[in-house]
């Protein structure tokens, strides 16, 4: 379904959404996405590291993070895309990372959207289509989703999508400066070809209207 020649940088496309990488032109709007969602998004992430420049004050440092993104599609190492409401509206973003192969043949999933477009299904839809790329199209085993417990917004989506709960994850990631816990979800191949028909059906055929940004 989500099938796609070249995972490199090639868009995914379903329904009403579309993932692609996000390029340097991509910027203006992004930063006018990301400042007017601050203090949505930013208790949710990590800090730069010391000396970083912030992407979102500076176009050569996006600039510099679309290349080192570039870089990593490249080496099968992440896929970040951009959410884009049907082509044109970005409204945030969603990334297959620290994908391992070998043994392993796992990887996780973070996201993050527009608060405009929160509640409107895009998130569920937007995993979906990785979930389809990953297990499809990279030939993955196991998703991992891991959030912070207090963060119920991204706790209900995970619990839309009917994500296995494996527990918390002590000290898994470091979110504004301090150790965090996460609530660790799985969802493996098996049970994604069990319930792929049906995750379409109730995430991509029914999601919500167009966001006004």
């Amino acid at each position: 379904m989500f099938r796609t020649r070249d995972p490199i940088d090639a868009p995914l496309k379903a329904g009403r959404l579309v993932l692609r990488p996000l390029e340097p032109r991509d910027y203006r709007v992004w930063r006018e996405v990301r400042t007017t969602n601050a203090d949505w998004l930013l208790p949710w992430e990590p800090l730069l590291p010391p000396g970083a420049t912030d992407p979102i004050t500076s176009a050569a440092a996006f600039r510099h993070r679309c290349d080192v993104w570039r870089r990593q599609r490249r080496l099968g190492f992440d896929y970040p895309f951009g959410m884009f409401a049907d082509g044109i509206h970005l409204i945030g973003e969603i990334n297959l990372s620290n994908v391992q192969r070998g043994a392993y043949q796992s990887a996780s999933i973070g996201y993050w959207v527009d608060r405009r477009a929160a509640g409107q299904g895009w998130c569920p839809h937007a995993c979906v289509m990785v979930f389809g790329f990953a297990f499809d199209s990279l030939e993955l085993e196991r998703i991992e989703v891991a959030i912070v417990p207090r963060n119920d917004r991204s706790r209900r989506v995970a619990a839309k999508l009917a994500l296995r709960d494996e527990g918390i994850a002590r000290n898994y990631l470091q979110i504004r400066g301090r150790r965090e816990d996460h609530v660790r979800y799985g969802l493996c191949r098996d049970e994604w070809n069990e319930r792929r028909v049906d995750l379409q059906r109730r995430f991509i055929d029914r999601v919500g209207a167009t966001p006004t940004l």
